[in-house]
């Protein structure tokens, strides 16, 4: 696909994703949103991680309020079942990991797109902002199911009724996030990151995921079921027969990430 808004790059079995809408600080239109999700897809199937980030100096300001016609046209019931659930699903479902780079401003509908990622990394200056209520919306994009789990009940409140900045060192602070880096090593630190999963295991990620995301709905006797028949599908790998014989030879190991 001929991509437009963003930039699709692999190499080394890393996928990067860039929002390229840097003159609105890459603000999430129609195109966009159906270009992230259409590359999301393509990665998956030709990479072992994925990187989401956003060119310029900010990560995502949220929805482009000029796309679409003026606020009483607007249908955002449609725009969100239609256009933002499919992107944030193959975000969500990516089977391979995902990493949300954010490097400058992630506001409204941008900062949930980056917590639809597994791990986010965050320079220390970036900023988080659910900005729904400035404009008289509620948190969108899973907001409200990423912010609860994450930081707790009582900090995603205020941080959806206040719609403060919330700097990356506090997001890190308060289990909103990952980490957060300085912002001088901050590229660096993510492309480490990266490679470090892009040389791993990939198949048993998958089940990492799966795993701890259905924890929220089990009893603990469920989830140890889940958990031994996880391991078990995770003992018939190569991978898993590489980490063994590696650990055994004391050598770094060779994972195929299947």
């Amino acid at each position: 696909m001929d991509y437009q808004t963003i930039r699709l790059t692999i190499a080394d079995d890393v996928a990067t994703l860039t929002l390229n809408r840097p003159q609105v600080k890459n603000a999430l239109n129609t195109q966009m949103r159906g270009e992230i999700t259409d590359a999301v897809k393509a990665a998956e199937g030709a990479a072992r991680v994925l990187i989401l980030t956003g060119a310029g100096d900010a990560f995502c300001s949220g929805q482009d309020l000029a796309d679409g016609g003026n606020a009483a046209s607007l249908d955002l019931e449609a725009t969100l079942r239609d256009e933002y659930v499919p992107m944030l699903k193959a975000i969500f479902d990516c089977a391979i990991p995902t990493i949300s780079a954010v490097q400058g401003v992630a506001a409204g509908a941008g900062a949930n797109l980056a917590l639809a990622a597994d791990v986010v990394i965050a320079a220390e200056e970036a900023a988080f902002i659910q900005a729904f209520t400035r404009i008289g919306l509620i948190p969108d994009a899973g907001g409200t199911y990423w912010l609860p789990r994450q930081m707790g009940a009582a900090k995603a409140m205020g941080a959806a009724l206040f719609a403060d900045k919330i700097t990356g060192r506090q997001a890190a602070d308060w289990g909103m996030i990952y980490e957060a880096v300085p912002a001088a090593d901050f590229e660096a630190h993510v492309a480490a990151r990266a490679a470090h999963l892009a040389q791993g295991p990939t198949a048993t990620y998958a089940r990492v995921k799966a795993a701890i995301r259905g924890s929220f709905d089990n009893t603990l006797d469920g989830q140890l079921a889940v958990e031994a028949q996880l391991q078990g599908e995770c003992g018939q790998t190569r991978d898993f027969q590489e980490g063994v014989q590696a650990f055994l030879q004391k050598r770094p190991p060779q994972y195929e990430g299947r």
